[in-house]
């Protein structure tokens, strides 16, 4: 089981920096999450990662349980023996992956019909199968089976899916409490978070947090946001949602991730982050520097002889080119995805040490400050 440990709140913003204590090892707070989908985080080997010093990565219930299949994970020994990393481990619910699929699944109150985008076959997930199937891939840390709503989307709906969420953490919630009472290892069995929905309605995300608070989960989340909302109604929601979450526990903003809202999100008391965004954005070219944004395809690198960030001290940085880089893009070359995401990654390592430091020194307002002079989100790189 885990257990989180408040260090440290900055006295200006109130920003946290804290330790989650997990079976698999100590997780420093505020931390963002690299997403591992399939078991894997795209392209880069588990030896990459543990150099950077990440402590947990994302695994997804949904795409695990199409395959291999959690049956299969189990017997050989969990998710972590399975997919050799040996550090901490959260799971999502599949909430997320299954309601996007709009036109492969029925929702009910009992749960979701769907059809795998693999070969078609048909599921059924209630939020006790949803608990079933995660509790034996024995990750550190599993998901509420939750209904996320789109944007836009109508106060009707959303206030149904609020229902049906709350409805849902409680039966996934009396699941999860029969398993552990059940379990021979109770110890380090999974830790389970509710989850708070409510679009983009103020009088709905507290009446969800109220209903997810109700139930005592080790830790919370907010979900539903970064769906296409725009920014300041996401902000506004944060900034009305996260007091409302406990603070001796961890919470978690899910699918949050560019490294501006990650700097702004911490400043509102959040411990957790996790997005495709440094993974997906990497594959196609697109990187992150200490300035802002980069697109690695574009002409005027073509003769490039500088790395990507002379400021980053990352593998690829210490040994490539952007010219060279860039080739092996245009050339469709392997290593090109693999050097462009090493260097992503290890920026958000470094990112989210940074902020830590910041916070646990008590000056993160002044880190605010800087990062916002010199890193522009809407500048192209050159």
């Amino acid at each position: 089981m885990i257990k989180f440990e408040l260090q440290a709140v900055d006295s200006k913003t109130g920003a946290r920096a804290g330790v989650l204590h997990t079976p698999h090892g100590d997780v420093p707070t505020p931390v963002f999450m690299p997403v591992g989908t399939q078991g894997t985080v795209k392209t880069i080997p588990w030896r990459d990662l543990k150099d950077f010093g990440t402590r947990i990565v994302l695994g997804n219930m949904y795409h695990l349980y199409l395959r291999p299949g959690h049956e299969l994970i189990e017997r050989m020994g969990g998710l972590h023996k399975f997919i050799g990393w040996n550090r901490a481990i959260l799971t999502d619910s599949g909430g997320f992956q299954v309601f996007s699929l709009t036109d492969l699944r029925k929702i009910t109150d009992d749960g979701v019909q769907f059809q795998s985008h693999h070969d078609g076959s048909y599921h059924f997930f209630t939020p006790e199968r949803a608990i079933e199937v995660q509790f034996a891939m024995r990750p550190d840390i599993m998901m509420s089976f939750d209904q996320c709503t789109d944007y836009p989307v109508t106060h009707s709906d959303a206030d149904e899916a609020v229902v049906r969420t709350g409805n849902w953490a409680r039966r996934g919630f009396e699941k999860w409490q029969k398993l552990i009472d059940a379990d021979k290892n109770a110890d380090t069995a999974p830790a389970l978070f509710g989850i708070v929905q409510g679009g983009i309605f103020s009088d709905l995300r507290r009446k969800s947090a109220e209903e997810i608070l109700n139930i005592d989960f080790p830790g919370y989340a907010i979900g539903g946001l970064s769906v296409g909302e725009p920014k300041t109604e996401m902000f506004k929601i944060l900034d009305e949602t996260m007091p409302m979450l406990p603070s001796e526990k961890p919470r978690y903003l899910m699918g949050v991730g560019k490294p501006e809202d990650i700097v702004r999100a911490v400043a509102m008391g959040t411990d957790m982050f996790d997005c495709v965004i440094a993974t997906r954005n990497s594959r196609n070219a697109s990187v992150y520097t200490w300035q802002g944004k980069m697109s690695l395809k574009a002409n005027y690198y073509a003769e490039d002889s500088r790395p990507i960030d002379p400021n980053c001290n990352c593998y690829t940085c210490r040994n490539y080119s952007r010219a060279y880089i860039r080739h092996l893009f245009s050339a469709g070359e392997m290593l090109a995805p693999y050097l462009a995401t090493h260097h992503s990654l290890y920026f958000f390592a470094e990112l989210m040490r940074k902020i830590r430091q910041a916070i646990l020194e008590n000056r993160y307002a002044d880190f605010i400050a800087d990062f916002s002079r010199t890193f522009d989100p809407n500048a192209a790189m050159r």
